[in-house]
């Protein structure tokens, strides 16, 4: 597998485990224990039937927690220290254990700035959507969120040069998203501690 596929892979697996990581996991391993897709470096750790199954499990929670308002919120403040190591760790597992150690450091530095921007791009999000009554606009952005981390990571494994260029697009609305959200909750916060107090 050449330089850029690993780097597509290794750099898309981060980025989507911010966002859905046990599906993440559990699928990769699936197709790669299946023979659809190949796993560069250490990933192919990800194929162990312990790991499908335990990723399995997991990502059936995931996928229904996520349909929940408020709930996956909740979930989402939870596996802000889940999701960002473990992006780091896939990231870094794709070049394999015996590549320079600069090289995985600095692949796990770029996978958890990844998978750290994407958590908190959908966590944010899912958390403004939540402040509305109905579910119906979380389903929808649950559905096209599973949606988008599959296209991006089937786009990983089959075109990596589109991947990454996508991979750029994707980061920069995150960052702008991210930006956005904070200087709302900022506002708020504001405007709550400008308010008199009652007498």
């Amino acid at each position: 597998m050449d330089l850029l596929h690993t780097v597509a892979i290794g750099s898309g697996l981060a980025w989507a485990s911010g966002m859905r990581l046990y599906g993440v996991v559990f699928f990769a391993g699936l197709l790669g224990r299946i023979g659809v897709i190949a796993l560069p470096g250490h990933l192919g750790a990800l194929t162990h039937p312990l790991v499908i199954g335990v990723a399995g499990v997991l990502f059936i929670t995931e996928f229904l927690a996520d349909k929940v308002p408020g709930v996956d919120s909740l979930w989402d403040a939870l596996h802000t220290f889940i999701r960002v190591p473990a992006g780091a760790l896939l990231a870094a597992a794709s070049l394999g254990l015996d590549a320079d150690p600069a090289w995985l450091v600095a692949a796990g530095l770029a996978g958890g700035a990844l998978a750290g921007t994407s958590h908190f791009a959908k966590a944010g999000t899912r958390a403004l959507i939540n402040t509305s009554p109905e579910p119906f606009s979380n389903w929808a952005a649950s559905f096209g969120e599973d949606l988008g981390v599959a296209g991006m990571v089937w786009l990983a494994f089959a075109y990596p040069a589109a991947f990454l260029v996508t991979l750029v697009a994707a980061v920069v609305v995150a960052v702008w998203m991210i930006s956005r959200l904070w200087r709302m909750i900022t506002g708020i916060f504001r405007r709550h501690s400008l308010r008199p107090a009652a007498t």
